[in-house]
């Protein structure tokens, strides 16, 4: 378990975090979806991001907006409680939520995810493989998902979808891009804003 800053909440300006409910955000990747939220209106909310990959990118952006990092074990509990977390966000996070942590945080825990669910979800289906898979099925559109996490693999609530073309020239990375940045950072932030009422 690490702590890069202990003087979080001052360096991040004025000490707002503690006047907001504090997300958590979790990460195991090259973290683009956590700096999309790092660079919008509900910065001051993230309070801590963790990770199951201690030495990925996405944490290296969390310690350079002097942002608490740690990572997931089986003390994740005890540390969500500690810091006053009100949401989890799952962005890029390939592990499986335990049930414990489910059941503490019921119906406030959010993954965003690459497809249109139900279309290529569930285990095993994460990076390019899904763009791969929406190209090759011929429907001519993808997009993205946020929903609420529950017990099943991406089948819990959906709480927002958006949708992008095909286009005839994408190619998997081309698109993954796309629906990234057309549907993901969209959707990701506003969902977000919704659940803590900011």
């Amino acid at each position: 378990m690490t702590n890069s800053d202990s003087n979080h909440n001052i360096e991040r300006g004025k000490g707002a975090v503690s006047r907001y409910k504090k997300i958590a955000v979790f990460v195991s990747g090259n973290g683009s979806n956590l700096q999309n939220l790092l660079d919008s209106d509900i910065a001051e909310n993230i309070a801590i991001v963790c990770s199951n990959k201690p030495d990925c990118f996405a944490m290296q952006r969390a310690k350079n907006a002097g942002i608490k990092t740690y990572v997931v074990d089986e003390n994740i509990l005890d540390i969500l409680e500690q810091e006053d977390i009100y949401l989890i966000v799952l962005a890029g996070y390939l592990k499986i939520i335990s049930d414990d942590l489910i059941a503490k945080y019921p119906e406030r825990i959010i993954n965003v995810h690459p497809s249109l669910i139900p279309d290529f979800c569930g285990m095993g289906w994460h990076g390019l493989k899904i763009h791969q898979a929406a190209i090759k099925s011929g429907k001519g559109i993808t997009g993205a998902t946020v929903h609420i996490v529950d017990g099943v693999v991406d089948g819990g609530k959906i709480l927002a979808q958006k949708a992008i073309e095909i286009k005839d020239n994408d190619t998997p990375e081309t698109l993954q891009k796309r629906v990234l940045e057309e549907a993901e950072f969209i959707i990701l932030p506003e969902e977000i804003k919704k659940l803590i009422g900011e």
